[in-house]
Formats: C-alpha cells, structure tokens, sequence
C-alpha cells in the first residue's frame, strides 16, 4: 500500500513530492511525459523568487526534479487513466496496471487551448505550434504570428522577435491584458506589430502554414497576411478529462478545492494550475503543492493511527 500517489511531475506535483517525502511519506509521482510541465518548455522564468537574473524553465524544473529524487520521490512515465475511491483505499490505474494507495494529489496542471479553425488540426507540427521555445529556431528570418493577448502571448512575440523577420501579435481586444512591464517592450520592440480587435478566422496552405485569414471583430473586413508560423497562446484547459464523475469541478473543467486542497472526495487533493483558482504561476503552484503535502500526510498519519489492527491493511 502507498502512502501518497501524486499525478502530475509539474512545479506543484514535484514541490508535493519534496514536502511529502521529507515528512516520511512513502511517493510515487507519475508524469506522462517529461518532468517540468510548462514549466520546463518556458525559456526565461523572471517572477520566482532567488533568482535576480530569471532562470530558464527547463533548468528550474530541472533542479526540482533532482530535489525531489533526493529526499526519495520515486518518479515513473506512466500514463494515469481513472482514478477510483473503494473504501478506505484509492485505486490509481495506469496503463501498467492498478496501484492502491491511502491518498492521491492531483497536479496534472494544463494544455494550451485550441483556437479550433480551419487548418490549425491539418498544419500543427507544419507551422502550427503553441511553444515558441519549442519551434521557434525554426522560422529564422520569416514571417510569424503570435495568436493571445496575455502574458504568455507577448512573451512569445518577444523571444520570437529574435528569430523571425517580422512579428505579428494578434489580439480579438483593443487592449492587451499582458502585464504592464511586458507591454512596455513590446511597444518598443520594432520587430513586432500589435493587431487589434482581430481573429484569425483560418490558417491557411497546403503542406506547411503560408498565411492567415484574418477578420476584424469590429468592421468585419477581411484581410489575408503572410505567415510561415502561427504561435497559439489563448488561455489554458485543464488535463482533468480522467477524473470525469470522480470529484467535483467547475464549469471549466478545473478541479475545486478548499484552502487545505481538499477535493469533494476525501483523500484526494488537487494543486497548482490543475485547481480553480485566479493566479496560475509557478510560485504559487510550488505553494500550494507544499499545503497539499502537509494536508495529505496529516490524513495519511491520522487513517494509519486508527486503522492499525482493524479493518485496513497497511
């Protein structure tokens, strides 16, 4: 039987992983894929408290990775499918297998939502990215688009700016909701032009991107503009779709929880971007996966005292 199972190997998954393994909790973390979340696919992190000059996202992750591996947190690429409460003990099935433990803490964070028009499907991986750090190299000295009007979007039209010929940032607003430092370098940027109150309606080519079909929301006219590379950044969706009727979520699809990161359904615990919430930052996800440790070893200890020689078996 295992202590505490956390799904999830972002910021808040691997700081749940430090704090629960520090307490002498028996962990395993699952993570689909690499460590780090979007975290690590993050090319400058300025905002995380000690690091004066900013640190690259994937070294940041990194060193939490190799924090966590310390006190003990035994990491594992597997793919976690459903999650089930049966008893006093929660099932956790990967595609390896079922895993029983006492307490589970979700921290699956999110993905980068879809614009859902015409060629975004057709094209992704032939122009068609939501990672600058990812692509970006790859459209030295053309012409690219950034899709978003938030802090992610103009950080990507920023690092972009490095790579291609010319910059267009794109947003359905008149106003960018990007934070007050970032805007003031967009603006200065020469590389990069703010188009407003526009969408894109369809991204277009045949084998790779070549332009965009682009509609202004107010005067409904209609434009087409060149375009090797279109950077989606419009918000995030939370990866939750595993734990459909399992605990109670939003109409968004974010898990809610209280201030201890308590679910609906005892033993489970949600943290960092995963959860309903106003900030998502790496800060705060580290913050909230330390409360859900301490909250899920205070449940762990206290089941562990009352069930010893009753009816559960450790």
């Amino acid at each position: 039987m295992i202590d505490i199972i956390i799904v999830g190997g972002g910021p808040a998954g691997l700081s749940a992983g430090i704090y629960a393994c520090r307490g002498g909790m028996n962990t395993i973390l699952f993570e689909k894929m690499g460590v780090g979340g979007q975290t690590a696919t993050t090319k400058l992190v300025e905002n995380y408290p000690g690091f004066p000059e900013g640190i690259n996202g994937y070294d940041l992750a990194d060193k939490m990775k190799q924090q966590a591996e310390k006190f003990g947190l035994d990491i594992r690429a597997e793919t976690v499918k459903k999650i089930t409460r049966k008893g006093r003990e929660i099932v956790v099935e990967t595609e390896n297998g079922q895993y029983k433990s006492i307490a589970v803490i979700i921290a699956t964070g999110c993905r980068p939502r879809k614009l859902s028009i015409p060629g975004e499907e057709e094209l992704r991986g032939k122009g068609v990215s939501y990672c600058a750090t990812c692509d970006g190299p790859l459209f030295r000295d053309r012409e690219i688009a950034v899709v978003g009007g938030g802090d992610t979007a103009v950080e990507e039209a920023l690092f972009l700016a490095g790579f291609g010929k010319f910059v267009r940032l794109i947003h359905r607003r008149p106003r960018l909701r990007a934070s007050k430092i970032l805007q003031e370098r967009l603006v200065k940027h020469s590389k990069i032009e703010f188009v407003k109150d526009s969408v894109v309606a369809a991204i277009n080519g045949k084998d790779v991107v070549e332009s965009l079909s682009l509609k202004n929301v107010k005067t409904g006219t209609e434009s087409n503009v060149p375009c090797a590379g279109v950077f989606i950044a419009v918000g995030l969706d939370p990866n939750t779709e595993f734990l459909k009727g399992t605990v109670e979520m939003n109409g968004s699809a974010y898990i809610i929880t209280d201030e201890d990161m308590k679910t609906s359904v005892e033993g489970i615990y949600a943290c960092g971007d995963v959860r309903e919430k106003t900030l998502r930052q790496v800060v705060n996800a580290c913050g909230e996966g330390a409360v859900a440790a301490f909250t899920t070893q205070k449940y762990v200890e206290e089941l562990k005292g009352i069930s010893y020689g009753e009816d559960f078996t450790l």
